[in-house]
């Protein structure tokens, strides 16, 4: 996995000089150490080796200019040299360089066809006894360079489009996650308020003979409550989805009745054929609303992903507690037979957890743990506010 890698990297679009002088290293050890016994390099031979060397690393920015200069010395390399290894292998990794990087088809065609015309005008000038040496020459010096570098070239395109899709999926569900919230909110304080404006009607009745001006102050409010509600119906509409199914567990639940929505999560489960061992301090029927619909809402997400990643012969466990005020939540599998970890092109559930999380001010953890996964938060009991509210 390392080799691969390290291979990954080496045709990485940002490391061509490393590239280059790799391959004038190769090159200059052929004609140190690759030559038969008795011949040595030619001064001009070390010339043209080293004006390619030279231009390779100058132009490695530039591969289209880099490749004429390299096809413009195999030409001379044709004519005044019997041994021209050097000035062909550099053609041809310049022609794999153009394949891999941003220049157009029409540029990478051109150029591959211009190298191929140059190689057979010389390998087929000296009358070969047989075509087939010329014919492999040309697969060799032109077509393994396009062919690699086009696959190394596609290979990076789907690798940035899939790491924009992720990228994309992931803030998809960060926001459906905080609509969600919204949602909740919306319905959490529409309860609070709805029951206020309520209070104050009453009051307004029962106390017929009270003094105008705590009648005014009373119908002040309960206009002020009345229009607040409206104004929370018109504004949640927008984030409304009519087609998404909404669960009325999330949004009419009162404190009190979370321990029982809790159980009620961990039935559902169970049902859908998990083994889930269950502790949840009876404390948690005194949270707030907010952290209360957070706890329910990760529970019945690291449910159901223990059931779809798990799959239902595993075991699970919930742990719910109130710690001074903060509420420790974990639900850990065993990971059923299966492989620990989400699988690949997943872990949306997650993120939609990690940001309802992080709202509350808390941080969730989440990874293999006893040959299963486990995730784990702890709300704290003090919220943090927004930066523009802060003291």
């Amino acid at each position: 996995m390392a080799l691969v890698g390290w291979v990954g990297r080496l045709f990485d679009a940002r490391d061509t000089l490393v590239r280059i002088l790799l391959l004038d290293l190769s090159g200059l050890g052929y004609l140190l150490f690759g030559h038969e016994a008795g011949r040595t390099p030619t001064g001009t031979q070390w010339l043209l080796a080293g004006t390619a060397f030279g231009c390779a690393l100058v132009l490695h920015r530039r591969p289209v200019v880099s490749l004429l200069v390299q096809i413009a010395l195999l030409v001379v390399a044709f004519r005044v040299l019997d041994d021209t290894t050097i000035n062909q292998v550099g053609a041809s990794w310049l022609l794999l360089e153009v394949a891999m990087s941003p220049a157009g088809r029409r540029v990478l065609w051109a150029a591959a066809g211009l190298l191929a015309t140059v190689y057979l005008v010389f390998t087929l000038g000296n009358r070969p006894s047989s075509l087939a040496v010329p014919i492999y020459g040309l697969f060799v010096v032109v077509g393994v360079p396009v062919l690699l570098g086009l696959v190394i070239r596609t290979t990076r395109e789907l690798s940035v489009q899939a790491r924009r899709q992720a990228e994309s999926e992931s803030r998809a569900a960060r926001a459906d996650e905080r609509a969600a919230i919204a949602r909740e909110l919306h319905d959490v304080v529409a309860h609070h308020v709805a029951s206020m404006v309520l209070r104050v009607g009453v009051a307004r009745h029962v106390l017929p003979d009270v003094d105008p001006r705590v009648a005014e102050v009373f119908d002040d409010v309960h206009g002020t409550g009345t229009a607040a509600l409206a104004d929370l119906r018109r504004l949640v509409a927008v984030l409304r989805d009519p087609s998404r199914r909404t669960d009325a567990a999330l949004t009419a639940i009162e404190p009190g009745a979370l321990p029982a929505a809790l159980e009620a999560a961990v039935e559902t489960a169970r049902r859908a054929g998990l083994t889930v061992d269950a502790s949840i301090a009876a404390e948690t029927g005194s949270l707030d609303v907010v952290r209360g619909l957070a706890v329910l809402r990760l529970t019945q997400e690291a449910l159901t992903n223990v059931a779809k990643h798990a799959g239902p012969a595993a075991h699970a466990s919930l742990r719910v507690e109130v710690r001074d005020g903060d509420v420790v939540w974990s639900v850990a599998d065993d990971g059923g037979g299966v492989a620990p970890g989400l699988p690949s092109g997943g872990g949306h559930g997650l993120t939609g957890m990690r940001e309802r999380v992080e709202v509350l001010g808390g941080r969730l953890t989440a990874g293999p743990a006893a040959g299963g996964w486990r995730v784990g938060t702890v709300l704290p009991a003090t919220q943090p506010l927004p930066a523009g509210e802060a003291a």
